[in-house]
């Protein structure tokens, strides 16, 4: 392998990066075929991409959008989705399928895992929107559900409204779970009140930050789309918030106190993903070189940091600072990701991008070169 990642790196030094190609899978569906290996991504975070890695039939497990996904203690990869006729899809490695169920969660949209005493647990969140069979979006009572590797219900955290913390009318769209240390819950309402919500490990309500119009605005956060437990400093973990529409994530202490700012100019992040040291995301969208914003438009890729600084964009141009300054990163033009919603890493530092409106495409491997 390190053998092949200095070939690699050699060859682009000589000639710059390689043409990326069209290809078939989540970044277009063309019809053609690969004759040289797509490269993406810089510096030590350079990535093959392998876009018929999943295996399934798009007859029996049809995918509308593939979301999030996850690594279980058995190595398995763990996906959850928004296509009424699966919500869960489980796979090995090869990209074989090797079960699927659910379809109470018509807006399956996070996904975490946990090891309880030896035993794995999936959180999952159900946004509360799906699309029905007439192509138009619907709302629904967002979910948060704790289940068994096999989907058997252990509790669901209701709607807010009914611990009186929420009022009446206002909307519950919860996008993502993260469990702390001690077993608290921490929920992200990313499509609703953009509220952060602790609960402990019984469901039960202990507190909530975040939401719009705080007098100190470093608690404000927008599209609160993600959230997850930073361990990179094992005597001080923090949640960490995705506040999306303002290109940041948010560090907070467990109890809520806010802690500092992560600017990332231009993109729209999703959830952080933590690997060692570093920090991995799917970027939904970036702005348009002319600083335009369309949300329908393809314009994501990924990006991975070692602490705070971006190091790679693979799927977007290089990342590059100026006087300290992240500069704005934008999709390469060839399009090999669509919308980074989400990142998954095995122990080979391969990557597994899930992709929202992706034109019905599974996961995408990106083998680290």
């Amino acid at each position: 392998m390190e053998s092949r990642r200095k070939f690699i790196k050699k060859g682009m030094q000589a000639g710059g990066l390689m043409a990326l190609t069209p290809f078939l899978g989540a970044g277009n569906l063309l019809g053609k075929t690969l004759k040289e290996p797509v490269i993406v991504g810089h510096g030590d975070y350079q990535y093959k991409v392998v876009n018929d890695w999943c295996k399934i039939s798009k007859v029996r497990n049809p995918i509308l959008n593939c979301h999030e996904m996850v690594m279980d203690s058995k190595g398995r990869l763990v996906m959850i989705g928004d296509h009424p006729q699966n919500n869960i899809m489980i796979f090995d490695k090869s990209g074989k399928l090797l079960d699927y169920w659910g379809t109470a969660y018509p807006g399956g949209h996070g996904l975490s895992i946990m090891d309880e005493g030896g035993e794995d647990f999936l959180y999952l969140t159900d946004s509360g929107w799906y699309l029905d069979k007439n192509g138009k979006w619907v709302k629904h009572n967002g979910r948060v559900t704790k289940t068994t590797m096999d989907g058997r219900v252990v509790f669901d955290i209701g709607h807010p409204q009914t611990i009186g913390i929420y009022k009446p009318g206002d909307a519950f769209c919860p996008t993502e779970v993260a469990v702390g240390p001690n077993g608290d819950i921490y929920v992200a309402d990313g499509y609703g009140m953009d509220y952060i919500i602790q609960y402990n490990s019984r469901g039960e309500y202990i507190r909530h930050w975040g939401g719009h119009n705080n007098k100190d605005k470093n608690y404000d956060l927008r599209n609160a789309h993600g959230v997850a437990i930073d361990y990179r400093d094992p005597k001080q973990p923090l949640v960490v918030c995705t506040s999306r529409s303002q290109n940041a994530f948010k560090f907070f202490t467990l109890d809520g106190k806010y802690v500092r700012t992560l600017a990332l100019p231009n993109m729209f992040v999703c959830r952080p993903v933590f690997d060692d040291q570093n920090l991995y995301a799917g970027v939904c969208w970036s702005k348009t070189r002319e600083g335009e914003f369309d949300w329908k438009a393809h314009t994501g890729f990924v990006t991975v940091l070692e602490g705070d600084t971006v190091v790679s964009n693979p799927g977007g141009t290089a990342p590059e600072y100026i006087d300290g300054g992240l500069q704005p990163a934008f999709q390469l033009p060839e399009k090999p990701i669509f919308h980074g919603h989400d990142v998954c890493i095995d122990e080979d530092k391969n990557l597994y991008v899930c992709q929202w409106n992706a034109n019905g495409t599974p996961p995408l491997k990106l083998e680290r070169v």
